[in-house]
């Protein structure tokens, strides 16, 4: 197998919670993205970025994107976790904002993660408290897959994260 690092960027623990998984399933390294140094990951063959959706953007994405001409020969994939459903218009959309260009070719993996309004930030609470009063005024009927995922979630602690999403990540890699 090659010699590959995972790179990730958790805000209440489920994009670790998948990083910890993947170390497990691959043997590679582990570092947050935070602590990262481009310098350093020369010696890897596969560099796997990991990060939580908020607003359409994923958390350390800005780290790949700045130093991916570094990683030109390199086997690079990412994977965001979200509180939302798997949804191809969705993923389509993330790509369209912020694969662009040298990213283009870079896989975009979907995982799963949790949701627990008791851990929220005091900001993050709010915003999804606003973004759910303005989507409970919508015709259930024309929900979104997110917007379903959303307001069933209200007042509950929900974990969906489970190993099954990194098999198309982990069948990615051993290719």
């Amino acid at each position: 197998m090659s010699k590959g690092i995972i790179l990730y960027q958790s805000k209440y623990g489920s994009t670790k919670k998948y990083a910890d998984w993947l170390t497990e399933m691959t043997g590679f390294d582990l570092i947050e993205t935070k602590k990262a140094k481009a310098s350093d990951l020369g010696k890897y063959d596969v560099i796997i970025l990991g990060g939580g959706v908020y607003a359409s953007g994923i958390l350390g994405f800005s780290f790949l994107k700045k130093n991916v001409k570094l990683f030109a020969d390199k086997k690079i994939a990412v994977f965001a976790v979200g509180a939302s459903p798997y949804d191809e218009k969705a993923i389509e959309q993330i790509r369209q904002l912020h694969f662009k260009d040298t990213l283009e070719s870079v896989p975009l993996f979907y995982c799963r993660g949790a949701w627990d309004e008791e851990k929220m930030k005091f900001g993050d609470r709010t915003l999804c408290k606003m973004l759910q009063k303005a989507v409970a005024k919508q015709d259930p009927e024309t929900f979104e897959p997110w917007q379903m995922a959303l307001m069933s979630a209200v007042g509950q602690k929900c974990d969906w994260t489970n190993k099954k999403y990194l098999e198309p990540l982990i069948n990615f890699i051993e290719v």
